[in-house]
């Protein structure tokens, strides 16, 4: 059997399984046309179309095998006449088969169609039950969802208001900070300018008072030139002065005021000594000069004189209302009574004299000073390697320096005890060069730039 009759053979036996089972081939309950009665219909049909030309069966025999050459042939020959009727039966069979054909698909459609159905029936019970659900929680989803927006809408509103405080917070904590910001910089701008005028004008103070200082010395200087020309010569045609050394080819009052120091400067060098002499009645400033020591011991209110053989020096003192005359010192002690003094202060003048009258002049000094007055004796330091190359030698009236264990030595010849040595302005205050130097070398060699000598009559 070939091939293509038995997939044609396997094709009719689907076929009418499928006529038979037409709920099965659907694949749902229900009833759909059954085509069964068509199949048989075409398959009676087609068995007469195969039946035409052929020969009944007769039993075997000659007979028989000449009967049915016979109706062969006879059947060939009308074969001619049946023919077209055989295409028409054909033609019919093809049609049912067609038309059943046509049946299978619309029962096929009609099943698909059912199954779509039923999965629309299936969706829209969903449907009912979701709209049936929904009739149900629409209104409690409607009365959470004006809730939740309520809600929301009410944090919203307190979250506006928190962060519009915040904002009111912060831009109220900016405008302070920057207020006092500016009133910190207002303020220290002020101190600034304040401190930066208050310089200004203590460094203008300072200038004027400066150019006020040296117009004061000059013009003290003139006047005291002046009044000293105005007093000296009707006192030297009216008394003949004592004997003195001989004039100096320059202003003696501007060199101590350049050397030596302002009278400022010499006050507050000598200070120390106020105690020593206070409570006294009768003190003899020996050399007075400039009237330092006069001044004091009159603001401390301590009766003190001075004597000096310079005549501008007298004259400034007396300008400035200070008891002081010119007299050579030896005469003048010597006309004392002996006893008549009870503080004796002689600064920067014993290294004036000759050595050989100094003994006599501490003699003197001793003699006229009353048991426990006080002498003061102050003089450059020998011992200070630095003052022969500074001070010592600058003055041409210095004659040789007096150390003081000499000087210490003709006081208690002259009867004065309880003696102490206080050394006076440290080198390396005008010299800080001096600070490299050892300790110990640099006060044995350099010391202090002068020296006092302090005792009281026994």
């Amino acid at each position: 059997m070939e091939s293509a009759e038995l997939i044609a053979i396997l094709r009719e036996v689907r076929e009418r399984v499928r006529a038979r089972n037409p709920e099965t081939s659907a694949g749902t309950d229900i009833a759909l046309p059954d085509l069964l009665p068509l199949v048989h219909a075409r398959d009676a049909a087609l068995g007469k179309v195969a039946a035409i030309g052929t020969v009944n069966p007769r039993s075997g025999g000659l007979m028989n095998a000449v009967v049915q050459t016979w109706k062969r042939f006879v059947a060939r020959v009308l074969d001619w006449h049946v023919r077209e009727q055989v295409e028409f039966n054909r033609k019919i069979v093809a049609c049912a088969d067609a038309a059943t054909e046509a049946h299978r698909e619309a029962n096929r459609a009609i099943a698909e169609l059912v199954s779509r159905l039923a999965e629309q029936q299936r969706v829209s019970e969903e449907l009912k039950d979701i709209r049936d659900h929904w009739a149900g929680w629409r209104p409690e989803w409607e009365h959470k969802l004006a809730e939740n927006e309520v809600q929301f809408l009410r944090s919203v509103a307190d979250l506006q208001g928190g962060f519009q405080h915040r904002v009111t917070l912060m831009e109220a904590s900016h405008r302070d900070l920057m207020r006092t910001h500016n009133v910190d910089f207002h303020a220290a701008l002020e101190r600034h300018a304040f401190d930066i005028q208050k310089r200004l004008w203590a460094d203008l103070e300072k200038m004027h008072t400066e150019i006020e200082r040296i117009i004061h010395s000059e013009l003290r200087l003139v006047r005291q030139r002046a009044q000293i020309a105005a007093t000296v010569a009707p006192a030297t045609e009216s008394a003949p002065l004592p004997a003195a050394a001989p004039p100096l080819v320059f202003d003696y009052s501007r060199f101590a005021e350049r050397f030596r120091g302002s009278e400022d400067y010499v006050k507050a060098g000598q200070q120390f000594y106020l105690p020593y002499f206070e409570g006294c009645r009768n003190v003899l400033d020996i050399g007075c000069g400039r009237g330092e020591f006069l001044k004091m011991m009159q603001d401390a209110g301590v009766p003190a004189r001075g004597v000096e053989l310079s005549a501008e020096s007298v004259a400034v003192c007396r300008a400035q209302g200070l008891d002081a005359e010119i007299a050579d010192v030896y005469p003048y002690l010597a006309g004392l009574p002996e006893g008549a003094l009870d503080g004796v202060f002689c600064s920067q003048v014993v290294e004036h004299l000759p050595p050989d009258r100094l003994p006599e002049l501490i003699r003197l000094c001793a003699s006229r000073l009353a048991p426990g007055g006080v002498i003061a004796i102050e003089t450059p330091n020998p011992e200070c390697l630095a003052i022969f190359a500074t001070h010592f030698y600058l003055d041409p009236t210095h004659t040789r320096p007096v150390p003081h264990p000499l000087l210490i030595f003709y006081l208690e010849e002259s009867g004065v005890g309880d003696i102490e040595v206080r050394r006076l302005s440290p080198a390396r205050e005008s010299m800080p060069a001096l600070n490299s130097l050892p300790e110990d070398f640099r006060e044995a060699f350099f010391g202090a730039l002068d020296y006092a000598v302090i005792g009281r009559k026994l």
